[in-house]
């Protein structure tokens, strides 16, 4: 490759380079920069004031004072306030307060650039490198390069080469700027990988979440189905049979019956086909018998053994129900009582089973320590499973802590609830 090739190519990557620092529809960021908390905004903002009037009184006053010959005051106060005063905005926008302090410190290479051998006071150009590290900050690393080349090459190379500056102090600044950006960028880095990290902690527990309501709602499927298949059996053995036990019954009433019949069996093998793949996965597990609150001194002892001091009160006369509230009953005392070990271990828990005259009543309530399920380190979501069930019997639950320290879980379930 010839060196017009080589040059052409070289000129084209530096216009790619500098195209993001140099063009106006460039996005700023939507707020990194600017902590969230009011009082370390407010914070920020007071040293970047703090810091601009400083830098910006030192950059007027140094070339009236040092340089020589000295620039007319109107001159050094106008490059001054170009040079340093951008830094006040840098926080919210950095990008623009790079290119005007860039634009300020270029035309005071050309404007002082036979005053002395460096052309911009010192004070201005530690806000300049302030300036740098909030673009590198601010945004992603592909402006950022362009911000480091145009810097380089559009005002530190212009310095060098017409003025004093020699190009060895050149490459000084060139390394100051290098370091400023790659601070920044440091910055920004961990910042977007924590941040990344906090949405995918979140998205993993909305997930978790997500997977808990369908997992419960799968394990509710499986349970419905014992129940709606024992009661279609029996209609349709019913149906079955009562030709047989009801002499002289007219033809239309058999046919009527075989119609129900059919349409219980109809039914029945049409739920068995539609909750069979929810049952492949633990086929045993659900073939022991439906639990219900026959079994609740069977809970309490199982959760005594778990080393909870478990006590269980029956308020009212125990009652016939539907076969899916007395199920969803035996299983939000199952989760409360789960949930007691595991949050509170060694607490002593009550429960209460109160037959009122509209529906059945469950308080667990324990003593110990406790966080919600829900929302724990590596716990579960056991909320989650008691609230889809009373809610597809159409009650009401409510879980929260106690007043003193504890946990109380309470749920009413309609006597008359489709179960």
């Amino acid at each position: 490759m010839n060196a017009p090739d080589l040059s052409r190519r070289g000129a084209e990557w530096l216009l790619h380079a500098l195209r993001p620092a140099l063009d106006p529809g460039t996005a700023e960021p939507p707020g990194l920069l600017l902590p969230a908390r009011t009082w370390l905004r407010a914070a920020l903002l007071a040293l970047l004031l703090a810091l601009t009037v400083g830098f910006t009184a030192g950059a007027i006053a140094i070339p009236l004072n040092i340089f020589d010959p000295r620039p007319a005051p109107f001159v050094a106060s106008a490059l001054g306030l170009l040079q340093a005063a951008p830094l006040l905005f840098a926080a919210r926008w950095p990008l623009r307060a790079w290119r005007v302090s860039a634009a300020g410190h270029l035309l005071g290479a050309f404007a002082l650039q036979e005053r002395y051998f460096w052309p911009w006071p010192v004070t201005s150009w530690l806000a300049f490198l302030v300036i740098l590290f909030f673009t590198a900050v601010g945004h992603e690393r592909r402006v950022t390069a362009g911000v480091g080349a145009a810097t380089v090459v559009g005002l530190i190379a212009p310095a060098v080469a017409i003025g004093a500056m020699p190009d060895w102090y050149g490459l000084i600044l060139a390394g100051l700027v290098g370091l400023a950006l790659a601070f920044g960028d440091a910055i920004r880095g961990r910042y977007v990988a924590e941040l990344s990290l906090r949405r995918q902690e979140e998205l993993r527990r909305r997930d978790l979440a997500r997977q808990a309501v369908l997992e419960e709602r799968a394990r509710i499927a499986r349970e419905l189905h014992d129940v709606v298949a024992h009661h279609m059996s029996v209609i349709a053995m019913q149906a079955e049979a009562a030709p047989f036990r009801i002499p002289d019954l007219p033809d239309e009433a058999r046919r009527t019956f075989g119609v129900v019949r059919d349409a219980a069996r109809e039914a029945l093998a049409e739920t068995r086909r539609v909750v069979g793949l929810l049952r492949s996965d633990d086929d045993g597990a659900e073939r022991a018998p439906r639990p219900g609150l026959d079994r609740l001194d069977d809970l309490v002892a199982s959760a005594r053994r778990s080393g909870l001091e478990a006590t269980a009160t029956v308020v009212g006369v125990p009652r016939p129900m539907a076969a899916g509230v007395d199920l969803s009953a035996y299983r939000i005392v199952q989760e409360s009582l789960s949930n007691a070990a595991r949050h509170a271990p060694g607490a002593r828990v009550r429960i209460e089973v109160r037959y009122d005259a509209d529906a059945l009543r469950l308080t667990v309530a324990d003593d110990g320590p406790r966080e919600e399920p829900g929302e724990s380190h590596g716990g579960g979501h056991g909320l989650v499973g008691m609230r889809e069930r009373v809610a597809m019997l159409g009650g009401t639950l409510t879980a929260g802590p106690r007043e003193g320290g504890g946990w109380t879980v309470a749920a009413d379930l309609p006597y008359d609830a489709v179960g």
